[in-house]
Order: structure tokens, then C-alpha cells, then sequence
């Protein structure tokens, strides 16, 4: 279906002749002819009639992957906790210099993806993962701390422009009313990846009730699996080469120099001040794993049940994801209806979940669990952490489980309100280097907190408080500066395209006639 008009109508996509090698055309009765290349030829799967590869659901599909392999394979991973060992420390201080790194690049990452473009971005930050992977198989043989800490700085390069370049496809490529299924899918398929991994070490030690960490054979797999990941982005076409179902095209600039993209950067501060008040939520999207990973799963249960815990978290964040990203996009209320019904959910379930987790947080402390680090040849002041036959494993795992799909709905959400603000990819890539950047910035902060010894309220305490904060400051944005739809006029500013540009050739509708 494409969306003409405002109403949906049926999608016509056969091929034609064309005055230009990538470019859309639309007869008399207006329907859309794509051109005769390659990618625009329709994908049969049996009875099945696809999409052209060239289209906003082939990328994301594609793009999903890539992260279903890198990022996804990462979270399996931090998960568990600790990177899959017992002690924590190197895999906290990786973590530190990861997040540091991704603040400073991920912020101005937008200038680099559109200068650079979305493969070559996603393919470079795929390649962070793999070594990042193979720095904790080393870790398992030769305590190789400083190789470790290394990897995550690294790694923050690589996926400052992994994430910039991935949140870009998401919210720049579909239609203004398939946003939240974009975002759904994406963020599915993606936590698949988590799931997937985490049944890796789960099956590997599912008969290990003690606390040892990971086997190589998890690491290696992760490392197999995240280099086809960097690989698969290879596969993706130019954005200028994708095609709407309607025959529109991608908003970006035809020729990005350093200079225009720089620039833009400050364009985008200038012209969307509004911006500011949706970093909190930024801040806050990533400031609370470190306490899920580490002083919930780690600190409370042994090795196969943080795998477990793990592989459940990620199955309710496709929950979250598919709940959240279809109900944005519902026809039966106008899109600023949705966007306040969603932020109204946001404080319901902050509320609800994490007071939750409150009465969870009363039964243990960190002196409780850190009491026998200091005797390691004495077992018997040893924590003694949860396994999933011990009674009163249940409540808490479903608390971990809203975890997880809290953390999908916010995500979701907040990825939403950037994408309902503008469609223009050249500033979407920058909205989306903020986001990964702020939040990075964040979670350095609270990995390093973590290390520091904070105490488990202190770090359950400030989760809990910057969510609530920052659904205060973002609700001026979403109650006023949301719209129900954005006219492509807006969209093409600080562009150097025009209406012909992203519309199909051919007989123009009356809106197009008054802006070209």
C-alpha cells in the first residue's frame, strides 16, 4: 500500500521507462512506475509478491541484521553481566571507555554518516563489535585487562556511526504512517539477535549451578556471528537509490561536502532549539542497564540464570517493541493524540514497573553480595545467588522481564517523537547522533559509578529518578511541537533538493504544482 494524499491506496510498482536511471515515474492516472534496474524488480517468495530490494523494508530488514549480529550479539553478552565473567571490573572499565568514546562520536556522527553514507558507516562500526568480542575470548585465557579496555574504546567509535547510521534508515526511510512499525520491526529483530545469543551461553552451562564465567565457545560464536553482521552491510544500496512505496524519495543533500555537513550540524541546533529538551530522555534511555546488567542479574543469580534472565529480558523487549511501535501508528487517533497517549504510558509504566523493582531492591544490598571477595579460599560467607529451582525465583524473574519491556517501550517512543518531528534524513542522522551520543555519555557515568562501588539504591534510586525527570522536560515538545503530519516543504529546508528531486517525474499533484 502507499500513502497518497493522506488515504491509503493501492500500490502500483511495475516496470517502466524512466528519464532518469533511479528515478520513480507516474503516468496519467497517477500511478507509480519504477525504473528497470535490478533493484526495483519485485521479489517473489512463492506466492509471495515482495517489495523491490531497493525499498524502506528491504533496508531496515537488512540493516535489522546487521544489528540482530553486532549490537545484538553485544547485548547478549552484557546481558549476563560482566561480559559473561565472574569479576566485573574489566568488563565495567571497557564498558567506560566504550561509552566515553560513543558520547564524544556518536554526537557528531550525523556529520560523518551523511558525508560518508550509510554502508561504509555501518560496515566500519560492525568491525568494533568483532574485536570488542575477541578482547573477552583473549580476557579468558591471558587476563588481558588493557586489550579489553582497548576494544571498547574502539568500539564506541565503531558504533557511534553503527547507531547513527541505522537510526537514520529507521526513521527517515518509511512513510510518516508506518514510523512505529519501522521502529517495531527494527527493534524486534534486532533484540532476536540478544535472544539467540543469550540461548548460546544458557545452553553452554545449563548444567552449571555455580558461578564460573563463560566458556570460549560462547565468545567464539558471538565472534562468527558479528563479522557475517559488519559483512551484511555491504548489501545495503545508496540512500539517493531508495524508492517509496509511492515513488518518493530519501530527503538528503545531492552533494554532502565536509563543509555542508558541519554546517549542518548547527543548522539543526538553530532551527530545532526544541531539540534540548528531549536530551534528557536521551540521558536517560541508556542510564539504567548498568543496574539491570550488573546489580540485578549479576549481583543476584548464578551463571545459567542470568542467561536465562537474559534471553527472557530480550524476548519482552520484542514484546515491548511490537506493542509500542503498532499502537503509535494506529489510525483511529490523529498522530498528536498518540504521541501525548504515549508519553502518559511512559509515566504509568515508570511508575508501576520500577516501584516494582523498589520492594525488590529492599531484600539485598552490595556489602551483602561483596561479603566473601575478600576470602576466596572461604566459602562460607559467600552470597549465595538465585538459581531458577530455588523458591522465590519467580517474582524476580518477572520483574526482570518488565525490565526488558520497558526498555523496548522507551526506546520505541523516544525514536518515534524524533521521527514524527521532521522527515528530512539529512537531519534525522543528527537527531540520531544526539540520541547515541547523550545517551553513551550517560552510560559511561553510571558503568564507572558502578565500578566506584556505589551502592545498589544509590544506583536503583537515580535510574528511577532521571526517567520520571526527563518525561517533565521533554513534555513541551511533545504537546506542542509535534504535528499531525509535516508538509515536504518543511522537510526540504536546509536541503539542497526540491520538490522533483523527491517526487516521481511526471503529472504532479496540486500540492506539488503550489511548492515546487
Amino acid at each position: 500500500m502507499s500513502e497518497k494524499g493522506g488515504a491509503m491506496q493501492p500500490e502500483v510498482a511495475s516496470s517502466g521507462n524512466s528519464s532518469h536511471d533511479n528515478d520513480a515515474t507516474r503516468d496519467a492516472t497517477g500511478e507509480v512506475i519504477l525504473p528497470k534496474r535490478w533493484m526495483y524488480k519485485r521479489l517473489k517468495l512463492g506466492p509471495l509478491k515482495l517489495s523491490w530490494y531497493a525499498s524502506p523494508s528491504w533496508q531496515l530488514t537488512i540493516v535489522s541484521f546487521v544489528c540482530f549480529m553486532c549490537p545484538g550479539m553485544y547485548n547478549a553478552l552484557s546481558g549476563m553481566g560482566g561480559g559473561g565473567q565472574i569479576d566485573a571490573t574489566a568488563a565495567n572499565d571497557a564498558a567506560v571507555a566504550l561509552y566515553s568514546t560513543f558520547a564524544v562520536v556518536g554526537f557528531f556522527a550525523g556529520t560523518f554518516t551523511n558525508r560518508l553514507g550509510v554502508r561504509t558507516a555501518l560496515c566500519f562500526g560492525g568491525m568494533g563489535y568483532s574485536i570488542y568480542v575477541a578482547s573477552f575470548l583473549s580476557y579468558n585465557h591471558n587476563q588481558n585487562y588493557g586489550f579489553c579496555v582497548f576494544a571498547g574504546a574502539l568500539l564506541g567509535v565503531c558504533a557511534g556511526l553503527l547507531w547513527c547510521a541505522q537510526g537514520a534508515i529507521m526513521m527517515s526511510y518509511p512513510s510518516e504512517d508506518s514510523k512505529g512499525r519501522f521502529i517495531a520491526w527494527f527493534w524486534m529483530i534486532f533484540n532476536l539477535g540478544a535472544v539467540i545469543g543469550g540461548l548460546i551461553p544458557l545452553g553452554q552451562n545449563i548444567n552449571q549451578r555455580g558461578n564460573k564465567p563463560v566458556t570460549d565457545g560462547t565468545y567464539i560464536g558471538f565472534l562468527i556471528l558479528t563479522l557475517i553482521g559488519a559483512s551484511l552491510a555491504w548489501c545495503l544500496v545508496n540512500a539517493k537509490d531508495v524508492i517509496r512505496e509511492d515513488g518518493s524519495k530519501i530527503i538528503l543533500m545531492k552533494n554532502p561536502t565536509w563543509k555542508t555537513e558541519i554546517l549542518g550540524l548547527w543548522e539543526v541546533f538553530r532551527s530545532d532549539t526544541y531539540i534540548l529538551l528531549l536530551f534528557p530522555m536521551f540521558f536517560a534511555s541508556n542510564w539504567f542497564y548498568t543496574y539491570h546488567f550488573n546489580d540485578v542479574n549479576l549481583a543476584k543469580f548464578n551463571t545459567r540464570t542470568r542467561a536465562l534472565n537474559s534471553v527472557l529480558y530480550y524476548i519482552m523487549q520484542i514484546a515491548g517493541a511490537f506493542t509500542f511501535g503498532h499502537a503509535l501508528d494506529t489510525t483511529y487517533f490523529r498522530r498528536t493524540i498518540r504521541a501525548k497517549a504515549a508519553w502518559v504510558a511512559l509515566i504509568v509504566l515508570t511508575f508501576s514497573i520500577w516501584g516494582g523493582g523498589y520492594a525488590f531492591q529492599k531484600t539485598y544490598t552490595r556489602a551483602m553480595v561483596t561479603a566473601g571477595e575478600d576470602t576466596p579460599d572461604d566459602p562460607t560467607d559467600d552470597f549465595i545467588k538465585f538459581d531458577w529451582t530455588d523458591n522465590g525465583y519467580i517474582g524476580p524473574m518477572f520483574l526482570y522481564m518488565f525490565y526488558g519491556f520497558y526498555d523496548a517501550a522507551w526506546q520505541t517512543v523516544v525514536y518515534w517523537y524524533m521521527g514524527a518531528l521532521t522527515n528530512n534524513g539529512r537531519k534525522l542522522a543528527n537527531f540520531a547522533g544526539f540520541y547515541k551520543g547523550i545517551q553513551s555519555g550517560a552510560a559511561a557515568i553510571n558503568w564507572r559509578l558502578d565500578n566506584l562501588g556505589t551502592s545498589y539504591w544509590s544506583m536503583f534510586g537515580s535510574a528511577w529518578g532521571v526517567l520520571a525527570g526527563s518525561l517533565l522536560f521533554a513534555a513541551p515538545v511533545i504537546f506542542l511541537k509535534i504535528r499531525d503530519h509535516i508538509p515536504v516543504e518543511d522537510d526540504l529546508k536546509y536541503t539542497d533538493e526540491t520538490i522533483r528531486d523527491v517526487a516521481p517525474k511526471g503529472p504532479r499533484t496540486e500540492h506539488e504544482k503550489t511548492v515546487a
